[in-house]
């Protein structure tokens, strides 16, 4: 594959903020003005979307940035037909980089007759030209093996480390990292490692989908100050409900980090409303008005950790590297201190 002076970025519009600070973070990188490609995507009267490319892509090492967030159908079809678009332009290659990789949820058939949608858009993705995906946090790990594809998956646990020893550098000794159910134990130990705190789970039992029955804590988390991991967070049912009781039993005050703020419905006003003290999210999603308000509500960003990683794909060098604190505090200098 030829190699070209710099790695060239083009984004839809499901997260054009993400999009102009990852380019402004390769800039700064790299050292030369990096840009998002000029185009439009546009929709016809009926609702067709339709992309032009206004610069010349051939031999071009191309980065789509789209996240397939809300709305995801519409998402979802920009980021097809610009990759159609980029791979009939001859662009040497196309890679993917989806902050939130939607339907992700549907990654196996829980009742008779139901699809495993993930699967499905995994092969719309590689047939559409897309020849590489970069994303963070899948909702499972077995996702990668959906496609035929290179798929690098970055974790957001290595930037809640430094924000946590950031924000809770008072606390560290009295801090308990608590997985919201038992599928997310994996994600929650990650993180209580890198902070070398303990680990708590909170066992959830569902009568009908979308209704908590009952929740019992596993492990001691009295005079703890506890911090919810997990991925998603939509409604924010079930998390607001995890903290209510585990201040029930006996912790000191709860805090939560998910990656991917969905905040659907009434989510924002459950969190605002909660006994929760915070709830950190990154800007994998683009962030609504009423997010942005509210006040128990904190964003961290991606875009240095995405920078670094679609350059070391350019580059050919590692991207599990950034999984390293050693690596990723330098990017995020400024950011938290490194004490």
């Amino acid at each position: 594959m030829p190699r070209t002076s710099e790695p060239k970025l083009i984004s839809g519009n499901a997260n054009m903020p993400l999009a102009k600070a990852i380019a402004r973070r390769m800039s700064l990188h790299r050292g030369v003005n990096v840009g998002l490609v000029d185009a439009r995507v546009e929709r016809f009267n009926d609702g067709e979307i339709f992309v032009e490319v206004y610069e010349n892509v051939r031999g071009e090492d191309m980065f789509i940035i789209q996240p397939t967030s809300n709305p995801a159908n519409d998402n979802l079809m920009e980021l097809m037909i610009m990759a159609d678009a980029l791979r009939r332009s001859s662009a040497a290659r196309v890679t993917a980089v989806l902050p939130y990789f939607g339907y992700a949820r549907q990654d196996r058939r829980t009742k008779a007759r139901t699809p495993i949608t993930a699967k499905m858009v995994a092969n719309m993705l590689t047939g559409s030209g897309i020849e590489r995906i970069l994303t963070m946090d899948l909702h499972a790990a077995q996702i990668q093996g959906f496609f035929d594809i290179p798929v690098d998956n970055l974790y957001a646990s290595p930037i809640f480390a430094l924000d946590i020893k950031d924000a809770f550098k008072d606390q560290m000794d009295e801090l308990m990292i608590v997985s919201p159910d038992v599928g997310g134990v994996a994600r929650a130990r990650e993180l209580a490692k890198r902070v070398n705190a303990p680990l708590s789970i909170v066992d959830k039992r569902r009568e009908k989908a979308g209704e908590v029955a009952e929740m019992t804590v596993i492990g001691d988390v009295k005079g703890k100050t506890c911090l919810i991991v997990d991925d998603i967070c939509d409604t924010a049912g079930t998390l607001c409900k995890a903290a209510e009781v585990l201040l029930e039993n006996g912790a000191k005050e709860v805090h939560s980090y998910i990656t991917h703020g969905v905040m659907s419905g009434p989510a924002v006003e459950r969190v605002t409303n909660s006994v929760m003290k915070s709830l950190v999210i990154t800007d994998s999603i683009a962030p609504t008005a009423a997010v942005e308000k509210a006040e128990n509500i904190r964003i961290v960003p991606t875009a240095p950790m995405f920078a670094q990683a679609i350059l070391n794909i350019w580059n050919g060098t590692s991207v599990s590297s950034l999984f390293e604190a050693e690596t990723l505090g330098p990017i995020y200098d400024g950011m938290y201190s490194h004490d």
